[in-house]
């Protein structure tokens, strides 16, 4: 169930990280949640607090940071683990190729999903292993099923995939992190999608979880604000395997498009959703199922269909390192890179925090993880793992943006910056960007 990374040598190239910045699909810094009643003078008073707070201290580090991830090798997001352990393992590589006074060891485990349960074995073998630091989970549902546990032993635990609102207010002592945003913003990306592609009346399938309930509760709220109508929505258990009462429910209710918020199940809702006679062309997926279907599906089944996924264009020179890391390993090229860069961010902000406070206690981490993400402290802007690090060697304090984006955390550990990516299936049921 759990495996310890392999470590590939090889050069690292220099990455350029375009941030792609669109005021209708970039969250901004809402911390103080939106209080405008702040007496005259306290802000710069909480300006220089933090800035003191920030100040890093020089001198050399010898940190050995051991990292273990609960991401899905099985189960329903299966197809999720590989570009989130790809970004794992390549943050690892460059962290250690850098040799600036910290050394990552990354075990990977397998979080499977609520029927599986796969996590209930690996979150205490890790504990018991002595990790300082969780990377996981993908999904919420099965992150909100360990995420007590995790913090009761002062581990650090930072997600590459959570989007549930939910953890936002959660009771984490301020150990539990994420890299993606929240769905929120998702649901309205996708809401405002839909609106303006003309679909007047919409039919939604989702799971029955923290996941699936949040992010249809923002699309519909969002839809419905632009004038469309919700005709139909059905919600099904993790586990089931058939949906014919849900889909006959929603298409009887003639809707010009449907959403599908699932994970792996659809791939079994699609050919029934296409067999009730369903156009499938006017599909739209999100982040939990939008992957390349040109190995599962007849030629043109998704051709025009749309779906959102949250960060940035990764860019072909970042992508390269991730297949090279992952093909390595002795794995088979990645078909797809959700989360990857989030993945990878999660580590290199982990020992970021660790550097800045020259301990790998999760207490201690927790304490720096807004402060490297320039959430907080004023500090340097470095989009590389040395040069980020070099900046708190010599006694600074670093703003880390990554591929997956600026970051920024707030006080709850959400990212303040993030992009939602549009993207729409060609004739093979491939994925083409359109932003």
């Amino acid at each position: 169930m759990i495996r310890t990374s392999l470590r590939p040598r090889g050069s690292v190239a220099a990455r350029g990280i375009a941030v792609l910045a669109a005021s209708a699909l970039v969250l901004t810094a809402c911390g103080n949640g939106g209080d405008d009643e702040t007496p005259a003078g306290e802000d710069d008073e909480q300006t220089q607090e933090d800035e003191a707070a920030g100040t890093g201290e020089a001198g050399d580090r010898d940190l050995t940071l051991e990292i273990g991830t609960v991401l899905p090798q099985t189960g329903a997001l299966a197809f999720l683990g590989p570009p989130e352990e790809a970004g794992v393992l390549l943050a690892e590589k460059h962290i250690n190729e850098a040799d600036l006074g910290i050394t990552v060891n990354v075990t990977l485990g397998d979080s499977g999903d609520p029927d599986n349960r796969a996590y209930a074995t690996t979150v205490p073998q890790l504990l018991n292993a002595g990790v300082h630091a969780m990377v996981g989970a993908a999904s919420s549902g099965v992150s909100k099923l360990f995420i007590d546990e995790v913090v009761a032993a002062e581990r650090l635990m930072i997600s590459p995939a959570n989007t549930s609102p939910d953890f936002t207010t959660w009771d984490d002592d301020n150990l539990y992190w994420r890299t993606a945003p929240s769905d929120l913003l998702q649901g309205e990306v996708l809401g405002n999608l839909i609106a303006q592609d003309g679909v007047a009346n919409l039919g939604i399938i989702y799971l029955n979880d923290a996941y699936g309930t949040g992010l249809e509760a923002v699309l519909t709220e969002t839809f419905e604000a632009a004038n469309g109508t919700v005709v139909a929505s059905e919600s099904y258990n993790a586990g089931d395997t058939t949906f014919d009462a849900q889909i006959s429910s929603v298409i009887a209710q003639n809707p010009d498009a449907i959403v599908l918020i699932t994970f792996e199940e659809v791939k079994t809702i699609i050919p029934a959703i296409d067999a009730a006679g369903f156009d499938t062309t006017n599909l739209y997926f999100v982040d939990g199922n939008i992957a390349d279907y040109s190995e599962d599906f007849d030629p043109g089944l998704l051709e025009g269909a749309k779906g959102t996924q949250p960060g940035p264009d990764l860019g072909d020179e970042f992508r390269e390192e991730l297949n090279t890391v992952w093909t390595e390993a002795g794995n088979p090229e990645l078909v797809d890179y959700n989360y990857a860069a989030e993945s990878y961010d999660a580590v290199i902000l982990a020992a970021l925090s660790a550097l800045a406070a020259n301990a790998v206690e999760g207490p201690a981490m927790a304490g720096k993880m807004q402060e490297v993400s320039g959430g907080t402290g004023g500090g340097e802007k470095a989009t590389d793992f040395a040069a980020a690090a070099q900046i708190i060697i010599d006694g600074g304090v670093v703003d880390y943006d990554g591929p997956s984006g600026p970051i920024s955390f707030d006080e709850n550990g959400d990212p303040t910056e993030a992009t939602i990516g549009i993207f729409e299936y060609d004739a093979e049921n491939s994925l083409t960007r359109l932003n």
